[in-house]
């Protein structure tokens, strides 16, 4: 389902993909807090157009002001456990790993996916982009369905 939403100007662009981290302390006072805050946090989402008429609003947090955009809630590509990785299941993340320099990185600590979560798989998209998994994991790469608003 879309939602307009409020953005930083800078980042509104079709398809550019983003997480919701919530309210920040300089959100205090803002006129426009009922238009900009009005996401799920934690959600991981996708801008499926931008308003081109709306005019760029003055803001606290992004230098070059806010626009109108419609977002949609995205998929999330994360790393699992092989074992039971099919579209229609539902796993969970394998758990943290501190090997930043990895290939698969990204994927095995996802933005928008949370360890103590399961989420159903929307489809299976492979082998991770690893070699191999310094923590002797047996991973899939797939697609987390998008978060029901």
């Amino acid at each position: 389902m879309t939602t307009v939403t409020l953005i930083g100007s800078r980042l509104a662009d079709t398809g550019r993909e983003f997480v919701y981290e919530g309210e920040s302390p300089d959100c205090a006072g803002c006129p426009y807090r009922s238009q900009c805050l009005n996401l799920s946090v934690g959600t991981r989402y996708r801008v499926t157009d931008v308003r081109e008429n709306a005019q760029t609003l003055d803001c606290a947090v992004h230098d070059a002001g806010v626009r109108a955009v419609e977002v949609e809630p995205a998929p999330v590509p994360a790393n699992v456990p092989s074992k039971g990785a099919y579209a229609g299941s539902r796993a969970s993340l394998a758990g943290p790993c501190p090997h930043t320099e990895c290939p698969s990185h990204e994927y095995c600590v996802p933005d928008g996916a949370d360890f103590d979560e399961e989420r159903r798989i929307e489809r299976v998209l492979g082998d991770p982009p690893h070699d191999y998994c310094a923590l002797d994991r047996e991973l899939t790469l797939v697609e987390f369905k998008a978060e029901e608003e």
